[in-house]
């Protein structure tokens, strides 16, 4: 079992600036409109294929608080396999495994897939939104940031 070499708060206190800047890049594309719950599937699928378990777990978390099922959180890391993602998310979840494994390059049917769901500002907000989460995993990843835990449900009160 692998244990942190420094954690979330660590990094947040190190390197204000650098926090800050990634948490804006990755906030710009909701506040241009894009569904915070497509956000919240790219970037799990991004922090799964990056092996970041704080991101996953963190992502998980928020997808649930999001509304998201228990089986789209689940079958994101088999989009393909799985007929409950819609175009739309298909889409985003393509674009976002080509730009996360980059060294291929994205070819020209992802590019036409995102482009016939996405308008080009979408896109252009969403590739943000990738570009965000990959730099958070790296550092996730590398640092091995605690995943956060579950909140603990309340307690039902004695009868």
């Amino acid at each position: 079992m692998s244990h942190a070499r420094s954690e979330y708060a660590d990094f947040k206190a190190l390197a204000p600036d650098v926090f800050d800047a990634v948490l804006a890049l990755g906030q710009f594309a909701a506040k241009a409109g894009l569904d915070p719950q497509l956000l919240e599937l790219i970037k799990l699928r991004a922090s799964q294929i990056n092996g970041c378990a704080f991101c996953v777990q963190y992502h998980i978390l928020l997808g649930e608080k999001l509304g998201l099922s228990a089986d789209k959180l689940n079958l994101v890391v088999v989009w393909r396999e799985a007929p409950l993602f819609s175009a739309r998310e298909r889409a985003a979840l393509a674009w976002t495994e080509a730009l996360t494994l980059l060294a291929g390059g994205v070819s020209d049917e992802i590019y036409a897939q995102a482009s016939a769901e996405f308008s080009e500002k979408e896109l252009t907000y969403l590739t943000s939104a990738i570009a965000s989460i990959n730099v958070w995993n790296r550092f996730g990843a590398t640092y091995r940031w605690t995943p956060p835990a579950r909140p603990s449900a309340p307690k039902a009160p004695a009868s």
